[in-house]
């Protein structure tokens, strides 16, 4: 992510989620309009924006290694998104090679803490993952569904499948893997409050300071309201227009006419 994470309530109720799911070692659902925050927030849940990169390179070790170790050790959670298309058979082998990734990263910062305290077995390191989160659950067919099923069922790995709204529904469809759900979660668009805290935060990224009693900045927010309906990545994806558009014709202030013209450059859908 190039810009910083803003903790948001929806991220902190996510958190909540994610925690109960692991540990009663279940199954949970995620599911939310396109664009809420759904991956931003399990991506950082994962610390997967600091560990992917370093599992891919998996060079020469080196001082930055401590750093990594004891973020996979927090986690110790797995966040994939499979392929379109993808087959059951790779999707497996995809998840069985990051657990086991950071299951070796875990096992080190275990290690550096104590020799007796870190897994006997390379073999084993797969058990320190507690957590799986799979993004754009609908690309699963029903065999990579029953694949994951019974996984858990062998090694109790708690799962969380992220999709769209109506995804709870068609898993009605695999009762064996439905009646192992234990929670599902609504990740809702931003509110009122919230939407005037994000807001808050882009504002002073810009070096500008929101006042929703200004009437000016009154009018911002209600432009910016309407367009992205407190949609987290329509407002990442409109503040670098916002920025664009005041350096290009060199103003100070962000009215609705600076919404608007931002707004014009994206393609925002309904």
């Amino acid at each position: 992510m190039n810009q910083a994470f803003i903790v948001t309530k929806e991220h902190r109720r996510f958190t909540e989620f994610a925690n109960a799911v692991r540990k009663e070692k279940t199954i949970g659902i995620c599911h939310g309009a396109a664009g809420v925050g759904k991956t931003n927030s399990a991506r950082r849940y994962a610390n997967w924006d600091a560990l992917e990169p370093y599992i891919n390179e998996w060079g020469p070790r080196g001082d930055h290694d401590a750093k990594h170790y004891a973020l996979a050790n927090r986690s110790r959670t797995v966040f994939y998104t499979p392929e379109v298309l993808c087959r059951p058979k790779d999707l497996m082998h995809d998840i069985d090679h990051w657990q086991v990734k950071v299951g070796i990263c875990a096992d080190e910062h275990l290690r550096s803490l104590s020799p007796d305290a870190a897994t006997a077995k390379q073999s084993d390191v797969t058990r320190l993952v507690e957590l799986l989160i799979i993004d754009e659950a609908e690309r699963l067919t029903p065999t990579a569904l029953e694949l994951l099923r019974d996984q858990h069922d062998r090694t109790h790995l708690a799962m969380i499948l992220i999709g769209m709204p109506g995804i709870d529904e068609r898993f009605r469809h695999y009762p064996q893997l439905y009646s192992r759900l234990g929670f599902s979660h609504h990740y809702r668009a931003l509110g009122r409050e919230e939407l005037l805290f994000v807001l808050d935060r882009h504002w002073k990224r810009l070096g500008r300071t929101l006042d929703p009693d200004d009437f000016t900045d009154a009018q911002a927010i209600a432009a910016i309201e309407r367009i992205t309906r407190g949609n987290f990545r329509l407002l990442e994806r409109l503040f670098p227009q916002i920025n664009r558009v005041l350096k290009i014709n060199q103003l100070d202030t962000i009215t609705d006419d600076v919404v608007e013209a931002a707004a014009s450059i994206l393609v925002i859908g309904s």
